[in-house]
């Protein structure tokens, strides 16, 4: 019999996208679920971006372009690394992928030989270990947890390193925690890995949503570490263009090319259809958007806040809260019929809510936090009042 190869064996399906999957299914067979799950913001795509990508489909730019993208994108891109994180790049050190998840695929292949390790806090995004492993890295995870804003610390980060060490990853404001290191804490966690010769990833997706404190790229913090950093950005998150895939990537010439050689052999070059686009919706953000979404977070916390047996620090980026529910496993929930269900783990007590309260949240297992679960606020206030209310009814039913 044929068999599969190692790496096909070793991979797993993303937890987020599954969950999403399953959440869509019920509905689509007419159940009234309120979707908590997914991590794509409800606002439309900026007119602009979608006005610039009808004219780029009757004006016929739909051939083939250059492999890292044009260069009017590359040079738009490069102007708003000045403008909004003071950081100097060319075009030619900038590569525009399919999604900022090709983005970081690109650069861990080139990067890592078997065996390489990198560094990464923990709570993660799914697909960093995932990525690391399938380049036959070895991700090294730092546990952090409520009581540090889940934040690693510069003495966690040293003791971290070994001589296998080849780089380290950062998320800025961080999913799924929505935690933000502020400059000072950059700061900190920059001298320590300057000591080392090691790259650094700097995942900085979220950058725009963020309440209450400065968004500082590790990259500004001397020339000797942006030597060596990858900056990865795009438009999912910020101008609510999930589906036109388009991300980025800010990092060394010689490496930047040599990506875009790996990436010339993959997928080519991004749509050129949503590069103009993205194009269009550069300098677009709504600071709206950015205070709708504060509005959110304020209201889930307080409902938060309320639940006995749960505990969560204030997330000061991104569209997540990550609530600890591991004081409720062992509980048991009351149904409606009379019979008791012990809840097993966090992940059994996110089925139940899917189940039972028809409200669809992220178990944090794959996100190396077993004990905790994602909500995501990026939908309407009236959802996210149904969604809390739903919750609330079902949490008065656990003994």
């Amino acid at each position: 019999m044929l068999q599969r190869s190692d790496r096909a064996n070793a991979i797993s399906a993303s937890p987020t996208l599954a969950i999403d999957a399953k959440t869509k299914a019920l509905m689509a067979s007419g159940v009234d679920i309120v979707n908590l799950s997914v991590g794509e913001p409800d606002f439309p795509t900026p007119e602009r971006a979608s006005l610039a990508a009808i004219a780029a489909i009757t004006g016929n730019f739909t051939k083939y372009t250059a492999v890292g993208g044009i260069v009017e994108l590359r040079r738009g891109i490069a102007e708003k690394l000045w403008k909004d994180n003071q950081l100097q790049y060319d075009p030619e050190e900038i590569i525009v992928s399919a999604g900022a998840k090709q983005s970081l695929y690109n650069i861990f292949m080139m990067i890592l030989n078997p065996g390489d390790e990198v560094v990464l806090p923990s709570p993660y995004w799914v697909s960093y270990p995932e990525q690391i492993k399938l380049c036959g890295g070895v991700p090294i995870l730092v546990r952090t947890d409520e009581s540090t804003g889940f934040k690693i610390t510069p003495e966690r980060l040293r003791e971290a390193f070994s001589a296998k060490t080849k780089a380290v990853l950062i998320n800025s404001p961080g999913n799924p925690t929505g935690a933000v290191y502020t400059p000072d804490e950059i700061r900190a966690l920059a001298g320590v890995i300057e000591e080392y010769p090691v790259y650094v990833v700097s995942d900085e997706i979220y950058e725009q949503l963020i309440y209450g404190v400065e968004h500082y790229s590790i990259a500004r913090y001397s020339d000797t570490l942006r030597a060596r950093s990858f900056v990865v950005n795009g438009f999912s998150k910020t101008h609510a263009m999930t589906g036109w895939r388009v991300g980025y990537v800010a990092g060394p010439r010689d490496l930047v090319g040599t990506m875009a050689s790996f990436q010339s052999h993959t997928t080519a070059n991004p749509s050129s259809i949503s590069q103009k686009a993205a194009l269009a919706a550069l300098g677009t953000f709504d600071i709206h958007t950015r205070d709708e979404f504060r509005k959110r977070r304020d209201f889930v916390l307080a409902q938060i806040e309320q639940w006995p047996g749960l505990s969560c620090p204030r997330p000061d980026g991104a569209f997540y809260i990550f609530p600890n529910a591991g004081s409720l496993v062992g509980s048991f929930l009351r149904r409606q019929d009379g019979r008791r269900d012990r809840i097993d783990s966090v992940d059994h007590l996110c089925e139940l809510l899917l189940s039972e309260a028809h409200v669809s949240v992220v178990p944090g297992t794959g996100f190396g936090a077993p004990d905790n679960f994602r909500i995501s606020y990026a939908t309407s206030m009236t959802n996210l009042q149904t969604a809390m209310q739903r919750i609330s009814s079902f949490l008065a039913r656990l003994e």
